[in-house]
């Protein structure tokens, strides 16, 4: 069961997608070699909560809120990063100073992972990979009232640089006490063979409104948000059917309601896509073999 949708997470917007307006990301599954060395990275560093442990899986969040899940399967190969897959998982800090917090955390015990900042007009973003080599984005969002459009409707991003000390400088505080969730799955980038079949599968199928396309990369998202899910084949053109690997294990969706999973059932049957439900959770994968999970927000 999700755990619902923060409230700080901005208001849904109506839009034409099939998608319901007010789907969300849920956590991220990842497929670990060294779990205990991973956890520790992603509660240390990232400042994320250890919320259960068992067996051979670790979840992690904020207060109660699931965010990241590590599974454990030392027997796989790597990760291809060539292949489809995992490009990089996002995110969402409540605010600038829950940001900083997190951002200083990462400078004084990660800080050789880091890749580099970007402001996009409508976030400022922070890339990491973890010590695995799954790429990590940490950002904040602008309020959609300072967000602008272009003519064609579509949410304006650009790249523009972002000094990280000068972000650290203003809004770090350390004696700030964090309280509530304050972070949560944004948005999840993936790494597709080819932008056409992403579309068809992600737009014609799922139902996402296109927010911003390019020959290699795609931006897609519910509700009138920046984007829930990028594809991109920067490092990726070509690539076939995912092997097992350790790195992306699944992608989960947070719908409304029971009644919008099963549309969205009834949208895979009628473009042949195959899934399996079995009541709770909605299970099929991407042409690329990347599995997502479809299920009822909680009330």
């Amino acid at each position: 069961m999700n755990a619902g949708t923060p409230g700080w997470l901005a208001t849904p917007a109506p839009t034409a997608g099939a998608a319901p307006d007010a789907t969300r990301m849920d956590t991220v599954e990842l497929l670990v070699h060294d779990l205990d060395a991973m956890s520790a990275f992603y509660r240390d560093a990232v400042t994320l909560d250890i919320l259960d442990e068992s067996g051979a899986t670790t979840t992690l969040g904020r207060a109660g809120l699931p965010i990241m899940v590590l599974r454990q399967q030392k027997d796989l190969p790597g990760r291809d990063r060539n292949g489809a897959g995992l490009y990089h998982t996002a995110i969402v800090f409540e605010d600038e100073r829950r940001l900083a917090t997190t951002l200083a955390s990462m400078a004084q015990r990660a800080g050789a992972l880091y890749e580099g900042s970007a402001d996009h007009l409508v976030s400022e973003a922070f890339y990491f990979h973890d010590p695995e080599g799954n790429g990590l984005e940490l950002y904040r969002d602008r309020p959609r009232a300072e967000w602008t459009h272009n003519p064609d409707g579509s949410v304006r991003m650009g790249t523009l640089p972002l000094d990280p000390n000068a972000f650290l400088g203003r809004w770090f505080d350390p004696d700030a006490a964090d309280a509530g969730p304050s972070a949560a799955i944004g948005h999840v980038h993936l790494q597709v063979g080819d932008i056409p079949t992403a579309r068809r599968f992600f737009v014609d199928a799922l139902g996402f409104d296109v927010t911003f396309e390019m020959d290699s990369a795609l931006f897609l998202s519910a509700g009138g948000y920046h984007h829930h899910i990028g594809a991109n084949t920067w490092q990726s053109a070509g690539a076939g059917p995912r092997a097992a690997s350790l790195g992306l294990g699944d992608v989960r969706l947070a719908l409304p309601t029971r009644d919008d999973v099963e549309s969205l059932a009834d949208r895979l049957r009628f473009h042949g896509i195959a899934g399996a439900d079995d009541g709770r959770a909605l299970r099929f994968s991407d042409p690329w073999g990347t599995r997502l999970v479809a299920s009822p927000d909680a009330d």
